[in-house]
């Protein structure tokens, strides 16, 4: 994917009631362009990785010719800007029924009802602000996982299938403090299973 900010699948106010047209526009034009606009910025000090894909700069995080506070910055905000893609995309609502998730999710957790309950169960618990992730990893096989901040599964070698932000700026303005209402809600976007 290029370093730029794609389009949202749908209008502002297409998720509604479960997220509101309000945190969409905001997460969508202030923090998800935000991580893009300050990952150019770094980029600036080198024109050679913004010709780059964000899933490249991510894989080989740690053998780019970048100083240290640079890596780092790179990690976040690149990390903060290929997360919401996967997180958006998630919920476009002209998704299908994806039947291979479904029946590696079958094969991997025994259903699709208790790998909803393990995900949510890690996405409810998950201290402090990050991600819930379903990815596959190296021997193709599907896990869950949470990382913190920005972190993204691709600079360990793994494959995001689904994430769920839990950062507050994601439920914020319409769950408050009460993150499982979010996560409860959030299934009701997700047409893929």
């Amino acid at each position: 994917m290029k370093l730029e900010l794609p389009a949202l699948p749908f209008e502002y106010n297409a998720l509604e009631p479960y997220m509101d047209a309000e945190t969409v526009e905001v997460h969508y034009d202030k923090h998800h362009r935000g991580y893009l606009t300050k990952l150019l910025g770094v980029l600036e000090n080198y024109p050679e990785l913004k010709t780059r894909e964000i899933e490249d700069l991510l894989k080989n995080l740690n053998t780019l010719e970048v100083s240290d506070s640079d890596r780092v910055k790179i990690k976040n905000l690149g990390g903060g800007f290929y997360n919401h893609v996967v997180f958006w995309e998630a919920m476009n609502p002209e998704n299908e029924k994806n039947s291979e998730l479904i029946s590696d999710i079958e094969k991997d957790f025994g259903s699709v009802e208790e790998f909803k309950q393990k995900f949510s169960q890690l996405a409810k618990t998950h201290f402090g602000s990050g991600w819930a992730w379903l990815v596959k990893n190296g021997e193709g096989k599907l896990e869950i996982y949470s990382l913190p901040n920005q972190d993204c599964p691709l600079t360990l070698g793994h494959t995001p299938v689904l994430a769920l932000d839990v950062w507050e700026h994601a439920y914020y303005l319409k769950y408050k403090n009460k993150r499982d209402e979010f996560v409860d809600a959030w299934w009701n976007l997700i047409k893929l299973l």
